[in-house]
């Protein structure tokens, strides 16, 4: 096996924390947005805290919520916030996974891809159970 070049692995450190940290940027602004749009449309209605109300049937499955995010639907693009939120560390596995590869380092890309299929599995069973 080659060894990495010179400064690679500080390269893909680099590139990783920019990936989480443009991906809980674009996240808090994508949730921001929405935000503000549900208080610029409900920010006068009165609360009714006797009483829980849960989020709404519809979103809660992600091809919902990117359609009415790409409506500009404040609820709507709070939780797809909150997807791109979820979605930035399995990113930065799937990244890994690429990295890893590019190095040669196959026993790092098989447990990456362990954790990247255990981290994929643990979120459609918790979001398929639910609805």
């Amino acid at each position: 096996m080659t060894p990495a070049p010179p400064g690679h692995d500080e390269r893909v450190e680099q590139m990783m924390g920019n990936l989480l940290r443009a991906g809980v940027l674009v996240a808090g602004l994508v949730v921001l947005l929405g935000g503000v749009g549900y208080l610029y449309r409900h920010g006068g209605d009165l609360a009714d805290l006797r009483t829980f109300r849960g989020e709404p049937a519809k979103l809660r499955h992600p091809v919902v919520i990117v359609k009415d995010a790409a409506s500009l639907r404040g609820p709507a693009l709070i939780q797809f916030g909150v997807l791109l939120l979820i979605a930035t560390p399995v990113l930065r596995v799937v990244f890994s996974v690429f990295a890893f590869a590019r190095e040669r380092d196959f026993t790092y890309v098989v447990f990456t891809l362990i954790v990247l299929a255990v981290l994929l599995g643990s979120l459609f069973l918790v979001s398929g159970s639910g609805s």
